[in-house]
């Protein structure tokens, strides 16, 4: 049952990555929106009121890259559970990658997607689109038509574009419709049989490695296109030293280009591997920590500008392998922000930046009204304590799989409160889904 009374959260510590506002106050939600915010404010007669004790109070944060099993592989996720697990990580809105069965390469798919979201999700789901029909990289999607259809972007999500041509002639459609295109960078020729970071460890390991050039050249190439078409480009997740130095170059030169960064290759190395556990096989694989250093102080500096959860459930039929036979991927909608808290709590970022890397950045690489804590702003809200420490029990994510890198990891930094759009979708003391 919805209750259409405004809502105060009052007593919190009101952080905006937007404005850099970081101070004590309240904020009023009403309609869906923020109607007003700062010290000292109080609510009409009839308000609902949810005193936040000091926690702080931010715009939910907008995931660029998640991988959902829905459409074809509901046992691994489906779109509700994917937003459950979302809501008890402070997401509100996620980005839906287009690899399903079938792909999300025909408007009726996208349509399909934003109909089943509509009617399962508790937070919002944002379709991309396939950028080459079936994910195949060699013919383009009907990309004017998609981007009709409600697509937010085009990708093809854990896969790359080898052929350079159907990627120039990608950008160059894209640009004409204003559309964002998000590439995974890894050479498929160049990974190989590769299976983790190539290096001294891998072999040691006795694994076959994926060199950094993997994606260091795909990157270079697509810069290259990117300033022959003028398109508009997102490399969707960096991983090493190098790729941060290509990104820094080409910003200089007057590139207008953003890039990512998955929480893993922020918070986790090669060593993590230890005994060839699987759910550390990622893609883009972890790396040395000289490259997790690069990656961090880049994100620190502003060369990267996203920070993606990179949320990707396998379930233990495809985990429960010998390493190299193991699929790629993680699970991380829930352990997104106690994870990148890390970096506040090592003093490599301040809380704003690491918000604005989680939430204000995204949405304004994606055209959202939200990440931004204003009157008329999208009441896209949650509130964290960033301090509480817990032990992570995988058994307890929401997430239909349970592959998780941070299982019995110390973490700190629990989401009490998510809103979206005005309601309560998540609440850790109980007080329901019942504003709107």
């Amino acid at each position: 049952m919805t209750d259409s009374r405004p809502l105060l959260l009052k007593n919190a510590r009101l952080i905006d990555p937007a404005t850099g506002r970081d101070e004590p106050g309240s904020l009023l939600v009403g309609n869906g929106q923020i109607l007003d915010l700062g010290p000292g404010l109080a609510g009409p007669e009839g308000t609902e009121v949810i005193d936040c004790q000091g926690e702080v109070l931010a715009p939910g944060l907008v995931d660029m890259q998640a991988f959902t099993g829905e459409p074809g592989a509901e046992h691994r996720e489906s779109l509700r559970t994917a937003a459950e697990a979302a809501a008890h990580g402070g997401v509100t809105t996620i980005v839906a990658m287009p690899d399903t069965n079938p792909p999300l390469d025909d408007p009726a798919m996208i349509d399909f997607v934003r109909r089943r979201a509509r009617d399962t999700a508790v937070v919002h789901v944002q379709p991309a689109a396939a950028l080459t029909k079936g994910l195949a990289g060699r013919e383009m999607t009907e990309i004017g038509l998609l981007h009709e259809a409600g697509a937010i972007a085009f990708t093809d999500g854990a896969r790359s574009v080898t052929n350079a041509q159907v990627m120039r002639r990608a950008l160059t459609y894209a640009r004409d419709f204003d559309a964002l295109v998000i590439h995974h960078l890894e050479d498929p020729d160049l990974v190989g049989e590769g299976v983790m970071n190539e290096g001294e460890l891998a072999a040691r390991l006795g694994l076959p490695g994926i060199p950094r050039e993997a994606e260091t050249v795909m990157l270079e190439r697509d810069l290259r296109l990117v300033r022959l078409t003028g398109g508009r480009y997102h490399a969707a997740a960096i991983s090493c030293a190098d790729s941060v130095e290509i990104i820094r170059r080409a910003r200089e030169a007057g590139a207008v280009i953003t890039c990512g960064v998955s929480i893993n290759n922020l918070t986790l190395n090669e060593n993590d591997i230890g005994d060839y556990r699987t759910f550390f096989k990622l893609a883009p694989p972890l790396r040395h920590e000289d490259d997790r250093q690069a990656v961090i102080e880049a994100l620190a500096e502003g060369i990267i500008d996203v920070i993606v959860s990179d949320h990707d459930p396998q379930d233990v039929e495809t985990k429960r392998l010998p390493f190299a036979e193991a699929a790629n991927g993680a699970v991380g909608l829930e352990t997104l922000l106690s994870a990148a808290l890390r970096l506040v709590h090592d003093g490599r970022m301040t809380l704003p930046g690491l918000l604005r890397a989680l939430s204000t950045r995204p949405a304004e690489i994606l055209g959202l009204p939200c990440g931004r804590l204003a009157p008329g702003a999208p009441a896209d809200l949650f509130t964290f304590a960033p301090d509480t420490p817990y032990v992570l029990d995988r058994q307890d994510l929401r997430s239909r799989s349970k592959n998780t890198p941070f299982d019995e990891a110390r973490l700190e930094g629990q989401v009490s409160l998510t809103i979206v759009a005005g309601r309560i979708v998540f609440d850790a003391f109980g007080r329901g889904p019942d504003h709107a």
